[in-house]
């Protein structure tokens, strides 16, 4: 399998080279060349296959001669062991038409562990081959940065410099970040900036030749590639589970860089039955206003109670913005490039065309997100984090055919957001044992300003080489 930048202007890359090199030299983001194919019957052939297996066999084809089978199985033993639940991402029944697809057993968590355990064992098994070790940057609104952490944390070969941004993720999230003491762990509070300031800053490091030239830089963010292709296994672990391929099925998806409901459209491809996927989003709503409206303009940047979503630019949708027109690469450079300077860019109509032949959108008030947090306890028993209640608020407002099953992805415990559950049902929800005490942990982090050169020079000074 050979890998090619939505830009068109990037090398094609095989696997290994696109999980190690995350974003392309191009500002692109590396795609399949062409989608793998499972017919029903080999879809069928799944049922019942324990959580690795169904991952390895999913991940195989996009794989292709970087890992034997017998490796990828391996890497994926050893990354799924680890989790709390044996099913690894257990669905939860809610009513006769809504589940809940729980993705936050993992060491912290959040459904960015369901990837990052397995990128991190990807890093170290490719980086053996090689002499120059890897420098991960990246940016996180909240989860992907603890997630990265933990995957990370004690790898030979790579380190990882983690920027948020100062205030705006929980504290829990940013105390599973800072209070991982190992050596090759380096977290950037940014002082006055917001997860898109700290986003952008971390895309102008990989077109920064004079980093690039000094540092091989890696990304842990759903820019790279492998990080998606891992997220994919679930929609088919969920859909197995409730009659795929012999019944259609949607997924309602709360996202904000618009990685997770894109896995989904992978998985549509790569022929799962998906009636629809709705992408779920809160007051920084740009992805329902492209996909409603055409719009993909960036507005101003609101602190929610769902900090993880609090994202205006979101990534991965230029990978799905490729897939609409037809994967012409030069128009969507175009396109990128004018969106790059005027934070605005209108989808044209066979991008929208496409795009609504799968996805629909969602806005949910922080009134609404209180209001499925309450639902969900009071009607079902479920205590639930306020982005999955973004989900599920905008599962329970699509009208589909009450015979397809609707999945709300559950995206993180929600003792993460002790506040909003709190506000929402009267009540706790404690974090599980096997997180720790991390309240009584020494906290590790450097507090810069948003200014890319600052931020720049601190990473060169303290990265190996």
């Amino acid at each position: 399998m050979r890998y090619l930048s939505t830009r068109g202007r990037a090398p094609v890359l095989d696997f290994e080279g696109a999980t190690l090199t995350g974003l392309a030299n191009d500002g692109g983001l590396y795609l399949p060349e062409e989608w793998p194919q499972f017919s029903a019957a080999e879809i069928r052939d799944m049922r019942g296959l324990p959580y690795p297996e169904l991952a390895a066999r999913i991940m195989a084809p996009f794989v292709g001669d970087s890992l034997t089978e017998q490796e990828l199985l391996d890497l994926c033993q050893q990354a799924y062991g680890n989790f709390s639940h044996v099913a690894v991402t257990p669905l939860v029944q809610l009513d006769g038409q809504h589940w809940l697809l729980e993705l936050f057993h993992g060491p912290t968590l959040a459904f960015k562990d369901v990837a990052l355990q397995l990128l991190g064992l990807l890093f170290e098994t490719f980086l053996a081959r090689r002499d120059n070790p890897l420098t991960i940057i990246g940016a996180t609104s909240g989860d992907t940065g603890s997630a990265a952490i933990h995957a990370v944390a004690g790898r030979r070969n790579v380190e990882i410099f983690m920027l948020h941004p100062e205030g705006r993720v929980s504290e829990i999230q940013r105390r599973q970040m800072t209070t991982v003491s190992a050596p090759n762990v380096h977290n950037i509070a940014i002082d006055g900036g917001s997860f898109d300031d700290a986003q952008a800053m971390v895309k102008r490091m990989f077109a920064d030749s004079a980093l690039t030239e000094t540092l091989n830089i890696g990304a842990v963010n759903s820019i790279n590639w492998a990080r998606l292709m891992a997220q994919v296994v679930y929609y088919f672990a969920a859909a197995l589970q409730l009659g795929a391929p012999d019944r259609k099925l949607a997924f309602s998806v709360p996202t904000g860089n618009f990685g997770d409901v894109f896995a989904g459209y992978v998985a549509a491809q790569m022929g799962l039955p998906i009636e629809r996927l709705i992408v779920a989003t809160n007051k920084n709503d740009i992805l329902a206003r492209a996909i409603r409206d055409g719009d993909y303009s960036v507005g101003e940047s609101h602190a929610t109670i769902t900090p993880s979503m609090d994202i205006q630019v979101s990534s991965n949708f230029e990978r799905l913005l490729f897939e609409a027109n037809g994967r012409d690469a030069a128009a969507l450079g175009a396109q990128m490039d004018g969106f790059g300077s005027s934070k605005a860019l209108t989808l044209d109509p066979r991008q929208r065309e496409g795009i609504a032949a799968l996805f629909s959108a969602e806005r949910a008030t922080p009134g609404q997100t209180l209001k499925a947090m309450r639902w969900a306890y009071e009607s079902c028993g479920e205590v639930i984090d306020p982005h999955t209640a973004v989900g599920l608020h905008a599962a329970r407002s699509e009208r589909l055919d009450p015979a397809v099953p609707v999945v709300t992805l559950a995206t993180a415990h929600p003792a993460k957001f002790p506040d909003a559950v709190e506000q929402a049902i009267g009540q706790s929800a404690p974090l599980p044992a096997r997180t720790g005490d991390l309240f009584s942990l020494e906290e590790r982090f450097e507090a810069l300003p948003a200014d890319y050169d600052t931020v720049r020079d601190h990473i060169a000074a303290r990265a190996a080489r």
